[in-house]
């Protein structure tokens, strides 16, 4: 018997749905039995994390989407935290962080780059001589530590080399915490810079060449961080640290980075510039409205004074140096 035809039509095609047959959601499981744990260091997309004091690798997950995690993070982690060989657990959420440290790579990019989370104090650290000390450095990072909410400590290192005196005289009116080391010869500084890192998350920042790693593998001996010079040539400290790393230290956590040889302030507010000058600010008071306090400005405040001498002219020059770099200086006034 001959089958009887019929017309086929788009209907009578299967097609395999793909990803599955379930509606898209934007809901993301919330991981309520996630376990807790502190990133230690980032190595190319993997993190060293801590989990009841055991060392644990783990990736981000993809529903984290593009936000970075970075040293200091306390983050909630799911899948093997054993810390077994060749185990890997997922970063499932980053929480709210009381800090954020950051930089830009000048003062023209727009583009922040966060430093560490969480840290309540930055250590400034300096070298008094080998590589000479830049005071200009000194104060970036003072902006930054104010702007983020963090209290800064000054330490001076290579006091075998040079005297402090002149380094530390611009900050005498700050009441900025100082700590003077040498390591050479007879070590001085050391244990009275472990007293300001008791019971804190302390994070070291400076050019290369200062010694941050040095007073690193003093302070925590079993760190053996790498350790180097400085170039003759060009003056500079060679990179020896290649990415940051939180090791605990007396119930608190001590974090190296790596040497910096410039620390934008481009996502800084010139207000919050000023703010970190807070031994200019009654001078700055009687400067006229809309006042710029640069160098330019029609009866500058800052001008009288140092003529007079009442305030330091290597701080005027340094605000002024700041606030014209600054890109939106001209156009806002600062806010006293």
């Amino acid at each position: 018997m001959r089958s009887r035809s019929r017309n086929l039509d788009e209907e009578d095609v299967r097609v395999r749905a793909r990803g599955g047959s379930r509606p898209r959601t934007r809901r993301r499981p919330k991981h309520e039995n996630a376990t807790p744990a502190f990133v230690t260091a980032v190595d190319r997309g993997r993190y060293r994390c801590l989990v009841d004091g055991r060392p644990v690798v783990a990736m981000k997950a993809r529903e984290l989407g593009r936000g970075s995690i970075v040293v200091g993070d306390s983050v909630a982690l799911v899948g093997d935290v054993s810390g077994a060989p060749d185990t890997l657990a997922r970063v499932v959420r980053v929480e709210e962080r009381t800090s954020v440290l950051r930089r830009s790579a000048d003062d023209t990019d727009p583009v922040e780059r966060v430093i560490v989370a969480n840290a309540d104090q930055l250590v400034i650290v300096m070298a008094l001589a080998d590589p000479d000390p830049q005071p200009r450095l000194i104060d970036r990072c003072l902006v930054a530590a104010y702007e983020a909410g963090v209290t800064p400590l000054l330490c001076l290192t290579k006091a075998d080399l040079a005297e402090p005196t002149e380094v530390l005289a611009p900050y005498a009116g700050l009441g900025l915490d100082q700590v003077v080391t040498s390591v050479h010869g007879a070590v001085s500084g050391v244990e009275e810079l472990r007293r300001h890192l008791r019971d804190r998350t302390s994070v070291l920042v400076g050019s290369s060449g200062v010694g941050k790693s040095t007073l690193v593998n003093l302070l925590v001996p079993e760190a053996e961080r790498a350790v180097g010079g400085v170039n003759p040539v060009t003056g500079r400290g060679r990179h020896t640290s290649t990415s940051a790393v939180a090791l605990p230290i007396d119930d608190g956590w001590i974090i190296d980075t790596p040497g910096v040889r410039s620390f934008g302030l481009a996502h800084v507010d010139p207000a919050d510039i000023v703010a970190a000058f807070p031994d200019l600010t009654p001078v700055l008071e009687d400067c006229r409205p809309g006042c710029t306090h640069l160098s330019t400005a029609d009866e500058c405040a800052l001008d009288a004074a140092r003529t007079a001498g009442s305030v330091s002219s290597s701080r005027v020059e340094s605000l002024r140096r700041l606030l014209g770099e600054s890109p939106d200086a001209e156009p806002t006034k600062p806010s006293l």
